[in-house]
Formats: structure tokens, sequence, C-alpha cells
């Protein structure tokens, strides 16, 4: 399981996609987290500044990943605030809390990357197999 990297992108004809790995829910929350923004910016550029609290709800676990990363974009996009790291505290099917921590975006250091616009429930899964929690994500870029 060490060797097992926290995120892969996949293919997906006019959007980008990852699979998630985790071995407990907070760790696959976070790790679907990091992947989402690798998308967006270079991790390098981002320096842990402050840390803002994020909470979401939804009906249930699919639903609350969405929920979880859309309210990220809401963060970055509506706030102009750059998570560096995910700290994921305490995940239910149906809520989640949760510490990130970065800075103000600043075009002169950040390189950018993609921009995505949402989290979508096409080919949207979470699944638990052989101890190991996976989600697969599809973004609207």
């Amino acid at each position: 399981m060490s060797d097992l990297p926290p995120f892969e992108p996949i293919d997906h004809t006019a959007e980008v996609g990852l699979v998630a790995y985790g071995r407990d829910l907070p760790e696959l929350f976070a790790n679907a987290a990091r992947g989402m923004f690798h998308f967006i910016v270079d991790p390098a550029t981002v320096a842990e500044r402050e840390t803002r609290p994020v909470r979401a709800t939804a009906e249930d676990l699919e639903g609350l990943l969405v929920a979880w990363l859309g309210e990220l974009l809401v963060l970055f996009n509506g706030d102009g605030f750059l998570p560096a790291r995910f700290q994921v505290e305490t995940v239910t099917p149906t809520a989640l809390e949760a510490q990130v921590a970065g800075e103000p975006v600043d075009p002169g250091r950040h390189t950018f990357r993609l921009d995505v616009k949402a989290v979508t429930y096409h080919g949207l899964r979470v699944e638990r197999q052989d101890g190991l929690w996976r989600a697969q994500i599809i973004f609207d870029v």
C-alpha cells in the first residue's frame, strides 16, 4: 500500500479526471482534492500561509465528494484562496469537516494549468475494495 499513489489522472474525452485512493475516507477525500488542484496549479508554487475551515453536506457519499470538491472550487474561484494541504478531520456518509492550508492567489508566483469549472457526476464512483477506498471523478474544464 505504501507504493500506491494518492491519485492518478485518467483519460476522458474533452474533460479531465482522476482516480483517488485512500486507506480511509478522510485520506480518500484529501487525495481527491490534491488531485483536483494538481490539474489547476503547480502545487510546488503554493505556500501554506493560512488555514481555512471547509464543511460539506450531501445525501450520500458520492454527493459528498462532489460537494467537498465544489466547496474547494468556490474557495479558489470565489475567495481567491489557493489550497495546498487538505486535512480532512471527519467524514460520514453525509457530512465532512476539514481544514485547508494555503494562500491567496498570486498570479506572479502561481503557475496555473487548467481551468477546472466543475465536478461532475458523470462516471462518479466511490467504492471500497480489498480494504482500500477508491474514487473516480471527472471534471468539467
